[in-house]
């Protein structure tokens, strides 16, 4: 772990390597689990919001959840996230023809329907973010159905920070990522002396 201002940040983001590789694993990700994505507290605002900007892009099923449960909800430790559909995939998942699991609200997006793309926390995959009262926790989850972006991520050597470059930049900011950047260089420096 290091420190970069008020989060703490594990090597992970730097000695791990990831690539999303949907053609593998069909978007599993948004299927499996027993939860919802997390959301931030200002997400559930935007999600109210939009909602009648994406529900054209949603299934049908999507949609008899959300309108059961609404645009968000709160678990058992109070914490937000996305609605299930009976119990499993996220509410706003649309498939293709293949099968595969794509996000509804990213369909919005890019249609122009909307300027949110979607949670914070799925753009950050595979990075997890803990806030604690005094800083935040960065930290890199293993999850077995996404073996194949780990593969697909070491033969294109593309380490976790940069594969969420983006997503970093936009929850932790500009200045931020660049310290991660100066961190990862001196720790890939360090390891290739030994």
């Amino acid at each position: 772990m290091f420190q970069i201002g008020n989060t703490l940040v594990s090597e992970d983001l730097i000695k791990k390597d990831f690539a999303c590789n949907l053609t593998a694993c069909k978007g599993e990700c948004c299927v499996a689990g027993e939860a919802g994505a997390p959301l931030e507290k200002e997400e559930i605002h935007i999600l109210k919001e939009i909602y009648p900007d994406i529900k054209p892009f949603l299934r049908e099923e999507g949609i008899r959840a959300l309108e059961k449960q609404g645009t968000h909800v709160e678990n058992e430790f109070g914490e937000l996230e996305t609605p299930l559909v009976d119990g499993g995939e996220c509410a706003y998942v649309v498939f293709d023809k293949k099968g595969t699991a794509l996000c509804g609200l990213e369909a919005a997006y890019r249609a122009r329907k909307t300027t949110w793309k979607k949670p914070i926390s799925c753009e950050l995959y595979p990075v997890r973010v803990q806030e604690y009262s005094s800083f935040s926790a960065v930290n890199y989850h293993h999850w077995p159905i996404c073996d194949d972006a780990c593969d697909l991520g070491k033969q294109l050597q593309i380490p976790v920070y940069k594969f969420t470059r983006e997503a970093l930049i936009k929850k932790f900011g500009e200045s931020w990522y660049l310290e991660l950047e100066k961190v990862a260089g001196d720790l890939e420096e360090s390891l290739s002396e030994k």
